[in-house]
């Protein structure tokens, strides 16, 4: 497992209305399902989404839209949603500001609870869901990811499809809600 992962993080314990209500280890809000607060970030590429092929102690081999994470308190202070985005897609995507075509624009917040049936974690969230698009299709660390998928938005939502049927829950609920 990544040195990531093994890194004590303190994430923003929240209440139902998405107010920081303290600071909590991640793991331990993973462990016991306490509501916290996230991101997910939805990449384009041209008309394209990228689907990260999720490599990850919590909902492993799951698809996300194109990464998912959590606002890290930093020396006392919670990261916006835009400063956590931007660490993400470095970490993750090896992206950069110049590498993207605006500012990734936050389009709401989906609260939703989802056990993961692989492993002892749960995910209880307000997840703030943001959109962006790139210039050059980005290279995935693979320290995160199995590898990505490029899909037209309207083939993630056939729910029929095999591609739907592997979103992680909270691609379906952002979806659900249309902020994709």
């Amino acid at each position: 497992m990544l040195s990531y992962y093994k890194t004590r993080q303190l994430i923003a314990k929240i209440n139902r209305n998405g107010k920081v209500i303290g600071q909590i280890d991640k793991w331990q809000t993973h462990r016991k399902g306490i509501l916290h607060k996230a991101l997910t970030i939805a990449i384009f590429y041209k008309d394209f989404l990228i689907i990260q092929h999720r490599k990850h102690p919590a909902f492993d081999g799951v698809f996300d839209i194109t990464s998912s994470s959590h606002q890290l308190f930093i020396d006392g202070k919670l990261q916006s949603s835009s400063e956590a985005t931007y660490a993400t897609l470095k970490r993750e995507w090896n992206l950069s500001k110049k590498d993207i075509l605006y500012e990734p624009l936050n389009k709401g917040a989906i609260y939703y609870r989802a056990k993961d049936t692989k492993s002892e974690f749960t995910e209880h969230e307000m997840c703030d869901i943001l959109v962006t698009e790139v210039k050059k299709l980005p290279t995935p660390n693979f320290d995160f990811a199995y590898g990505f998928s490029l899909v037209k938005k309207k083939e993630i939502l056939n729910k029929k499809s095999r591609i739907y049927q592997a979103l992680a829950p909270w691609v379906k609920k952002a979806l659900e809600e249309n902020l994709l």
